[in-house]
C-alpha cells in the first residue's frame, strides 16, 4: 500500500524564497503547499501548518481536520487561539531564538540613542545649529538602572549588553522566585518597584490576558520623570494613546519603540507627534541570518515526527517559560 505524503501548508509569508523550507519538508518525505492568505475565511487543511500574520482563529482552527501541529514564523503567537489549538491536541509551536541578538542590539540601540540624545542634537545640527552640549539632562549610564520586564532569552541578551555600558541591572518576573538562578548583579525586583526604580524599562515578555496594556496610564505614573520606555516585544503591551499623553506632558523622558497595537499606525496617532520617542517599523529580529535561521527552524519545529499517522491526536506542547500561565497552551519563550 503506498503511503500518502504529510502535506505542509504555509498559509503566508514575506520571503524571498522558500528554498530552505521546501529542502527540509520534502527530504522528510513531506509535500509543502504555499499560499498568501490574509483572512481567518482563507482555511488551509494540511498535516502541519506554517503561518507568519495570517489569524489563525477558533473559527479557522475548528475547520481543521487533519492538522497536527501550528508553527508561527515568529516568538510571538498572538495570531493563533492557543485556548481552540489546546482543546483540538494541535501542538503550537513559535521559533523563539532565531533573532536574539539582534532584537538586543536593537533594544540597546534605541536606549542609547535616547540616553544620548541622539535624535535631538542630529536635528540641531541639521538646522545649523552646533551646540557640544545637549539641551537635557544627560545622566551618565553608570548612574542609571536598566530594567528587563521579563527574564526569558531576549532580556537576559539585553541585560548582558547593558552590563558592558555599566548601567545598575534589575529585572521582574512573575512567574520566578527570589531564588531563581539571577546574577547577583541583576537586583530581583516586582513590576510596582522596578516601575518606581528603573531609568530604563525594557519589555521582554508575550501578549496575553496578563500583559495586554500593562503599560497604562497608571504605570506611567509610577515611573521616574526622566525614565525611558523601550518595547521591543509586543505591541499591545502599552496603550500607546496613554503613552503618548505621558510623552507630550513630560510625565517620562522618552520611549524607543519597534512593534505597535497597530501596524502601520494610523496618521492621525498622538505618537507620531511626539518629538521624545523613536518609532522604527518592527525591525528589531531582522538581520540576513536571522530571516535563514527563521525559515530553517520553522521547517524543522513543523517536520515529521515520531508517532505521526493521520488523525492521530497529539497533545505534546513545546517547554514552557515565562509569562505563560493558566494551563493555557506553553511556547518557548525569548
Amino acid at each position: 500500500m503506498t503511503r500518502t505524503k504529510l502535506k505542509f501548508a504555509i498559509t503566508d509569508y514575506g520571503f524571498a524564497s522558500l528554498d530552505s523550507e521546501r529542502s527540509v519538508i520534502e527530504s522528510a518525505g513531506g509535500e509543502l503547499m504555499t499560499f498568501q492568505c490574509r483572512s481567518e475565511a482563507e482555511v488551509i487543511d494540511a498535516d502541519a501548518i506554517l503561518v507568519q500574520w495570517a489569524p489563525i482563529t477558533g473559527s479557522v482552527i475548528n475547520q481543521l481536520s487533519r492538522c497536527k501541529v501550528i508553527v508561527r514564523y515568529g516568538i510571538g503567537v498572538d495570531n493563533v487561539d492557543l485556548d481552540a489549538a489546546r482543546q483540538r491536541g494541535i501542538t503550537v509551536c513559535n521559533v523563539p531564538d532565531y533573532c536574539i541578538d539582534e532584537v538586543a542590539d536593537h533594544t540597546l540601540a534605541l536606549a542609547l540613542a535616547l540616553i544620548r540624545q541622539i535624535p535631538a542634537t542630529s536635528g540641531a545640527l541639521r538646522t545649523g545649529l552646533w551646540k557640544p552640549v545637549p539641551p537635557l539632562s544627560m545622566p551618565a549610564t553608570r548612574q542609571m538602572t536598566f530594567a528587563a520586564v521579563g527574564y526569558g532569552r531576549t532580556a537576559r541578551a539585553v541585560l548582558d549588553r547593558a552590563r558592558s555600558f555599566k548601567f545598575n541591572l534589575a529585572t521582574c518576573d512573575p512567574y520566578l522566585s527570589s531564588n531563581s538562578n539571577i546574577p547577583d548583579d541583576v537586583n530581583f525586583l516586582d513590576f510596582d518597584a522596578v516601575l518606581r526604580a528603573a531609568d530604563v524599562i525594557s519589555l521582554h515578555v508575550p501578549l496575553n490576558g496578563d500583559t495586554v496594556h500593562m503599560i497604562d496610564s497608571s504605570a506611567l505614573s509610577k515611573m521616574k520623570s526622566g525614565a525611558f520606555l523601550i518595547n521591543t516585544a509586543r505591541g499591545g503591551l502599552i496603550d500607546t494613546v496613554a503613552l503618548a499623553d505621558a510623552l507630550r506632558t513630560g510625565r517620562i523622558g522618552g520611549a524607543g519603540l519597534d512593534v505597535f497595537e497597530i501596524e502601520l499606525l494610523p496618521p492621525d496617532h498622538p505618537l507620531l507627534a511626539c518629538e521624545n520617542v523613536i518609532l522604527t517599523p518592527h525591525i528589531a529580529w531582522y538581520s540576513r541570518l536571522s530571516v535563514e535561521t527563521l525559515q530553517r527552524m520553522a521547517a524543522e519545529e513543523a517536520g515529521p515526527r515520531p508517532g505521526w499517522r493521520r488523525g492521530a491526536q497529539q497533545s505534546h506542547l513545546v517547554t514552557s517559560s515565562f509569562w505563560y500561565s493558566k494551563g493555557q497552551v506553553r511556547l518557548r519563550s525569548a
